[in-house]
């Protein structure tokens, strides 16, 4: 298997409009997993949440169907599936005759399973507003907070820390502040975060400066939110702890990491700036 840098990946591409599974890039997870100290059995459950908005193929008669795609890639899985690759892959469909959404289904659950090295779930729902209902993400906005920052990266852990002398908590925080950069093209990954757990209140300023500290980093979406859940967890100690990031889309496809402490299958909630 190749490393992105030597891939084309992040140059210039020419679009095709055919079926073709090898137009898939599949990253390993290990690598960057030992940079932040995580080994098997791993010390999270979760799942990458991707939702396709530009997905259309022509049914038997040559007419153009399109839907809305949700992809739900096991976080357990050996690989993730490199964005511009699955967009390339996903346009590879736009001239090709399928007899139904059902049979578009067991091809893209095939194509992506092989990939990711893990069975890959896949549904389609017709493109209408009511499929993804905007919603806001729950918890308390740590945004709002007047403080002073400096520091872009490389992530911080040292700016998070807990109370552990306080009364244990239970509590939900968000923010909108999350970006980082994609390692292979260098563009900018936005996001909103939200963050549940119990335990040892959790310094909401230092969590911010945390969170901020991504803003000139290089990582993927999945990475980012492994990280950060790492780093609560070693600096936190929380007795419980989710992490659930929501990036905006690019190339018409939006990654939305979940990992959490404990088994649970998140919703899939568009925020508004998605």
């Amino acid at each position: 298997m190749s490393t992105p840098e030597h891939s084309p990946l992040g140059k210039n591409t020419i679009y095709a409009d055919r079926y073709d599974p090898t137009l898939l890039f599949a990253i390993p997870r290990a690598d960057k997993r030992a940079e932040i100290g995580v080994a098997e059995p791993l010390p999270f459950h979760g799942v990458d949440i991707w939702n396709a908005y530009e997905l259309s193929w022509l049914d038997l008669r040559g007419k153009p169907v399109v839907a809305l795609a949700e992809f739900r890639v096991p976080a357990a899985s050996p690989n993730i599936i490199e964005s511009k690759s699955f967009k390339l892959y996903l346009n590879g469909f736009a001239q090709e005759r399928i007899a139904d959404a059902a049979t578009l289904t067991g091809t893209l659950m095939h194509d992506l399973s092989a990939a990711a090295g893990a069975v890959v779930s896949v549904q389609l729902s017709e493109a209408n507003a009511a499929a993804l209902p905007v919603t806001d993400l729950d918890g308390h906005l740590l945004d709002a907070q007047d403080i002073a920052i400096d520091h872009y990266g490389p992530p911080q852990a040292d700016f998070l820390q807990a109370d552990v002398g306080a009364t244990p908590v239970a509590e939900t925080v968000v923010s909108h502040l999350l970006r980082s950069n994609c390692p292979v093209t260098g563009q900018p990954d936005w996001g909103s975060v939200q963050i549940v757990y119990r335990g040892a209140p959790i310094d909401h300023a230092g969590l911010l400066r945390y969170l901020v500290s991504f803003r000139d980093h290089n990582e993927f979406h999945e990475q980012c939110v492994e990280r950060i859940f790492v780093d609560l967890m070693q600096h936190c100690a929380p007795q419980q702890l989710s992490v659930y990031a929501r990036y905006t889309r690019r190339g018409g496809l939006d990654i939305n990491p979940f990992r959490s402490s404990t088994p649970a299958t998140p919703g899939n909630p568009r925020t508004v700036r998605q």
